[in-house]
């Protein structure tokens, strides 16, 4: 089957169609070639003027003296299309040098040779209305002993300025298509590290439900119904990198109450947020693997109430968001250990392809508990649709049309179908 136009076959066995090469662009602006020879013909007509004057040869009109250099150059900007036809198409470049030899040799010295024989038919034609003789082929002879390395000279430069262009037009287009690439490379990374979080807190909440079915039904009941309304608010922010720090607080909060009922009052999480920090840009599911670790490396583990701290504030031109807890902390090796997870090394690895190195990412170890504290870059957004927006009121049920959409939530959905039986029939 043959491939689409812009594609050509791939033969080397990766088994896909590979985009065809670019064309070389072979036009040439007149205007441009124009303007520059006019410019050229000005400066010439200048500077023979000068010289003429210098030399004391008053005879010599300014109108000959301009109608001669504007010929000269004129006549070049005919010959130019040409010369960069014959460069665009046989270029010097390595495997390719012999070839190119072969035609621009012949090709300067026809140019540069039809060169000055119209200059001298312009000369001929002017002395014939002057009403002067003019030995036409004794002053081509003449002509090409005395001008001919000229000539070759202007027609290299013209190949020079050919290549240059034509190398400068590829550099371009392979800049821009690199940066296409890389864009797409990075979305593509963004999007697999947001994967890999959802199934991440997905299946540690399913485990926590799975436990808590065990000893308090009802209240593995109220965990079910609240990461529907949490799994909602996933699907609608389905394929955002970031969103407004005020839907990823919404989105954290549900997390949150989900965790409340596994520990009641052994759980107690403060918020300080400045009104401003609201509208930020940050990616999303941010801060749900920075609460789950405090949660459950340091409020589980801590015999009597844990406290987690959530604030986000300005700091010159960063937003500065910080999680603290007052859990038992973590040793050094566990905490390596701890940035080595899928929750801490998919964050950070989603901060670097976002931002670079404009951004910062640490854990500090405090007497009581874990402080981790993330900066990116201050960027102001409109207010970014949540659960509570446009789409459905809180707790609304999603239609049949919100799971048949997506075939993630189908499968999401009998996952929890299976708890919901589990739990009739225990």
């Amino acid at each position: 089957m043959k491939p689409p136009s812009d594609r050509r076959l791939d033969l080397y066995g990766s088994g896909t169609d590979v985009p065809a090469p670019p064309r070389v662009s072979h036009g040439v602006r007149w205007s441009v070639v124009f303007a520059f020879a006019s410019a050229l013909g000005v400066l010439s007509s200048a500077l023979a003027w000068q010289f003429t004057r210098w030399l004391q040869r008053p005879e010599i009109s300014w109108q000959t003296i301009a109608i001669l250099n504007f010929a000269y150059w004129y006549l070049w900007a005919l010959a130019t299309p040409t010369i960069v036809w014959l460069s665009q198409h046989f270029r010097f470049e390595r495997g390719g040098l012999i070839r190119a030899f072969a035609v621009h040799v012949p090709a300067v010295i026809i140019v540069s040779l039809g060169h000055i024989v119209s200059m001298q038919a312009v000369q001929w034609w002017m002395a014939t209305l002057e009403g002067r003789p003019f030995a036409w082929w004794m002053e081509v002879e003449r002509a090409a002993l005395q001008y001919f390395d000229w000539e070759m000279i202007t027609y290299w430069a013209i190949v020079g300025l050919s290549h240059a262009l034509l190398y400068y037009r590829e550099s371009r287009g392979r800049a821009i298509r690199a940066a296409q690439l890389e864009v797409k490379l990075a979305e593509a990374q963004l999007t697999t590290l947001q994967q890999q979080l959802h199934p991440h807190f997905l299946f540690n909440t399913l485990h926590a439900i799975s436990a808590l079915m065990h000893r308090d039904v009802e209240a593995a009941d109220r965990m079910l119904t609240r990461l529907s309304d949490l799994l909602r608010i996933t699907l609608e922010n389905l394929g955002q990198t970031e969103v407004s720090l005020q839907a990823e607080l919404d989105f954290l909060g549900k997390y949150l109450q989900i965790e409340q009922t596994r520990f009641t009052d052994r759980l107690t999480v403060r918020f300080d947020v400045q009104p401003e920090a609201l509208d930020t840009r940050v990616p999303s599911l941010l801060l749900q693997p920075l609460v789950e670790n405090a949660i459950k490396h340091g409020v589980a583990k801590k015999a009597g109430v844990g406290h987690i701290d959530i604030s986000a504030r300005r700091d010159g031109d960063k937003l500065v968001i910080e999680v603290r807890d007052d859990g038992v902390g973590l040793s050094e090796d566990a905490l390596t250990a701890l940035q080595k997870g899928i929750g801490v090394s998919t964050t950070r690895a989603r901060l670097q392809h976002l931002f670079g190195a404009d951004f910062r990412f640490e854990f500090h170890r405090l007497p009581e508990g874990l402080a981790v504290l993330v900066a990116v870059p201050w960027r102001t957004t409109q207010p970014l649709k949540t659960a509570e927006g446009s789409s459905g009121a809180p707790g609304t049920e999603a239609s049949d049309s919100d799971f048949s959409s997506n075939p993630n939530s189908a499968a999401l959905g009998v996952v929890l179908a299976s708890l919901f039986i589990r739990r009739k029939t225990s």
